[in-house]
């Protein structure tokens, strides 16, 4: 009987280390955030572990200096480059947790388990075909017929 409650007391105690360090690193990655500034100053991101866009800086001079189209490219761009980076460091933060053969940042983008078969986007279905003949619900034919 007290080697069962030996062992119980055992299991406790690791699990509440474990929770321990997951709750540390929870704290750790929730201040995890990453900037990047585009190669022209115009835009500057800041981005969380999590992936969300938390910071955007643009200057004044962006409006004049680049279409709203272009100016839309760069902050996806720059954005894009953010993420990279702050998945990056969030995996060397998620590392010590985690089983020694899992890729911390594939786990952060929802990719660790999938084959690259599962991972290539399926194309979208194509659109029928309109028409633009004249039906009606009460035939089967177009309404000419009905009339």
């Amino acid at each position: 009987m007290a080697d069962h409650r030996a062992q119980v007391e055992d299991l406790i105690a690791g699990y509440r280390r474990s929770r321990e360090e997951l709750g540390s690193v929870q704290r750790r990655l929730a201040t995890v955030r990453e900037t990047v500034t585009s190669e022209d100053g115009l835009v500057a991101v800041t981005v969380s572990a999590s992936g969300s866009l938390v910071a955007l800086e643009i200057a004044e001079n962006a409006y004049r200096a680049l279409r709203p189209a272009d100016l839309a490219a760069l902050i996806v761009r720059t954005t894009a480059e953010a993420t990279s980076r702050v998945t990056r460091v969030a995996g060397q933060v998620l590392a010590p947790v985690l089983p020694t053969d899992t890729d911390p940042e594939a786990l952060l983008r929802g990719t660790a388990d999938l084959s690259a078969k599962e991972l290539t986007p399926v194309p979208a279905p194509e659109p029928p075909e309109e028409t633009f003949e004249d039906k009606t619900w009460m035939h089967s034919g177009s309404t000419r017929d009905a009339r």
